[in-house]
C-alpha cells in the first residue's frame, strides 16, 4: 500500500504545468459568470405608466427643445402636424419595439463576429495492474482548436450587418408610419370640425324656416304638410349634427391612439390645421418615380434583405469546404509521456452541401421577386396617388366656383329682400343653399387633403409646405 501511494505521488509530480494553469484559469473565470436576473412583466404598472403620460412632461419639453423648438414656445399652446408628430415619436410604444429589434440585430452582429472557442478535454485513469514497473495512474489533456475555412466568419458578419441595417431602417419606417397616421387623423378631425360648424349653422337656419312656417300656419298661409316637411328637414340636420359631435370623440380617440397618449390628454390639446399650402401641381412621371424609389424606406429595407440573402447563399457555398479542428494533446500513460497532434473535419466534400445551397438560392430568388414586386407597386401607387390629387384639386376648384356663384346669388337676394322684392323665407333658403355649397367645398378640401396624405405616404416624403388651407 505504501508503495502504491508513493507511486501516485510520483505520477502527480509529472503532471505538466499546463494542466495546473488550466485549472487556475477555469477557477478565476468562473467568478465573472453573469447571473440570471428575473424581469417579470407588470401589466398593472404599465397601465399606470401609460395613464401618467402627458404632453406637458418635462422630458418631452426637453425633447422639443432638442428638435428645434425655442424655450419661449414652450409649453405649446397649439398643436399642428409637426408638433403632433414629435409627440408620437416620443410617446408611441411602437418605436420602442423597433429600437429593441434593432438592438437585438446589433447583438446578433456581434455574435456573428465571435470566433468558436477552443475545447479542452482531459481524463484520469487508474490501473490495478500489479506490475511494479508500470505506474498505476494515467493522465491526459487535449485542446481542440477550431479553424474556419473559406472565410465563413466574414460572410456571417456581412449577413448580420445587412440584417442590422434593415432593422435600423425599420425604426425610420415606423417613425414615418406614425407621422402618416397622425396626419390622416388630423385631416379627419379638421373635416369633422368644419362639419360641426356648418351643420350648427344649418340647424339654426332650419329652425328659422320652421318658425316662419309656424307663423304662416297660424295665419292660414301654410299647411300642416309643409310644416311637417320642414320639421323633418330640421330633424335630419339635428341628427347629422349630433352624429358629427359624437364622431369628434371617436376621431380624438383615434388621434390619441396614434400619439400614444391617454384620451383625456389629447382632448385637452388645442389642435390646429396646417397653415401653408402643399404642392398640388402635376408632378412629372419621371420625377414622381424617382422621388418614390429614392425615398421609400421599405425599398431600402428590401435591398438590405436581398443583400442578406446573398450573404446567406455565399455562406452555404463556403460550407462546402469543411472546417478543421486542430487537436494537440499530451498524455501520461502509466509512466510514458505521450504527445499527439490531431486534425479532423466533417466530410462535407461528399455531398458538397447541395441541399442547403439550393435552399439559399431559392430564398435569394424570393427576395429578388419581392423587391421587384414592391418596386412596381410603388411606381403604380405613386402614379395613382398623383392622379387622385389632380382630380381632387379639380373637384375643389369646381366646388369653389359654385360656392362663389351661390354667394353672389345670396348677395343679390339680400338686396332684393331689402327692396321688398322677396320675403325672408326665400332668403333663408338661399342661405341654406349657400351652406350646402360650403359643405361641398369642405368635403372637396377633405378629399384633397386625404389624397395629399396618400401621395406623401406613397413617396414617404412631405410635400412642399405643411398642409392645404381648409377654408369653410
Amino acid at each position: 500500500m505504501i508503495k502504491r501511494i508513493k507511486s501516485a505521488e510520483l505520477c502527480l509530480s509529472t503532471v505538466p504545468k499546463l494542466i495546473k494553469l488550466v485549472i487556475i484559469v477555469t477557477s478565476l473565470t468562473a467568478c465573472s459568470f453573469q447571473q440570471y436576473t428575473s424581469k417579470p412583466l407588470d401589466p398593472t404598472g404599465n397601465t399606470a405608466v401609460f395613464e401618467s403620460k402627458s404632453h406637458t412632461d418635462t422630458q418631452f419639453q426637453q425633447f422639443l427643445l432638442n428638435n428645434g423648438y425655442s424655450a419661449d414656445q414652450l409649453p405649446l399652446q397649439q398643436w399642428d402636424l409637426d408638433a403632433l408628430t414629435y409627440c408620437a415619436l416620443f410617446f408611441h410604444p411602437s418605436l420602442n419595439v423597433a429600437r429593441a429589434q434593432w438592438r437585438a440585430a446589433e447583438t446578433a452582429e456581434l455574435t456573428a463576429a465571435t470566433k468558436a472557442p477552443p475545447n479542452i478535454s482531459s481524463h484520469l485513469s487508474r490501473s490495478d495492474d500489479p506490475d511494479p514497473v508500470k505506474k498505476p495512474f494515467a493522465f491526459g489533456l487535449s485542446i481542440d482548436i477550431p479553424i474556419e475555412t473559406a472565410n465563413k466568419r466574414d460572410i456571417r458578419i456581412e449577413n448580420a450587418r445587412h440584417l442590422s441595417t434593415a432593422a435600423k431602417l425599420e425604426i425610420a419606417q415606423t417613425a414615418w408610419w406614425l407621422r402618416n397616421n397622425v396626419a390622416q387623423a388630423l385631416t379627419e378631425y379638421q373635416f369633422n370640425q368644419q362639419q360641426i360648424s356648418l351643420l350648427t349653422e344649418e340647424e339654426a337656419l332650419r329652425q328659422q324656416v320652421v318658425d316662419i312656417y309656424e307663423k304662416r300656419l297660424g295665419l292660414g298661409a301654410a299647411s300642416n304638410v309643409e310644416l311637417s316637411t320642414v320639421k323633418l328637414q330640421m330633424q335630419s340636420s339635428a341628427a347629422a349634427l349630433n352624429m358629427a359631435r359624437q364622431n369628434k370623440h371617436v376621431l380624438l380617440a383615434k388621434l390619441a391612439s396614434n400619439l400614444g397618449l391617454p384620451f383625456t390628454k389629447v382632448e385637452a390639446m388645442s389642435l390646429v390645421g396646417n397653415a401653408e399650402e402643399r404642392k398640388t401641381a402635376a408632378i412629372p412621371a419621371a420625377d414622381l418615380q424617382s422621388a418614390a424609389l429614392l425615398n421609400r424606406l421599405d425599398i431600402r429595407i428590401a435591398l438590405e434583405r436581398y443583400a442578406a440573402a446573398e450573404a446567406k447563399l455565399k455562406l452555404e457555398i463556403a460550407k462546402q469546404y469543411p472546417d478543421l479542428v486542430f487537436s494537440p494533446g499530451y498524455a501520461f500513460e502509466f509512466g510514458d509521456n505521450i504527445w499527439s497532434i490531431g486534425l479532423s473535419g466533417l466530410l462535407t466534400l461528399l455531398n458538397k452541401n447541395k441541399v442547403a445551397i439550393a435552399e439559399a438560392t431559392q430564398l435569394r430568388e424570393v427576395e429578388a421577386a419581392q423587391f421587384e414586386a414592391l418596386q412596381n407597386k410603388v411606381i403604380l401607387d405613386a402614379n395613382v396617388a398623383n392622379t387622385e390629387v389632380l382630380l381632387a384639386k379639380q373637384t375643389l376648384d369646381n366646388q369653389q366656383q359654385l360656392l362663389m356663384q351661390q354667394q353672389n346669388k345670396l348677395q343679390r337676394m339680400a338686396h332684393q329682400l331689402a327692396a321688398g322684392e322677396i320675403d325672408r323665407l326665400a332668403l333663408t333658403y338661399a342661405k341654406l343653399e349657400n351652406i350646402a355649397a360650403e359643405k361641398n367645398v369642405a368635403s372637396a378640401h377633405f378629399q384633397l387633403n386625404k389624397s395629399l396624405d396618400q401621395l406623401e405616404n406613397t413617396l414617404q416624403k412631405p410635400l412642399a409646405g405643411a398642409g392645404v388651407k381648409n377654408e369653410p
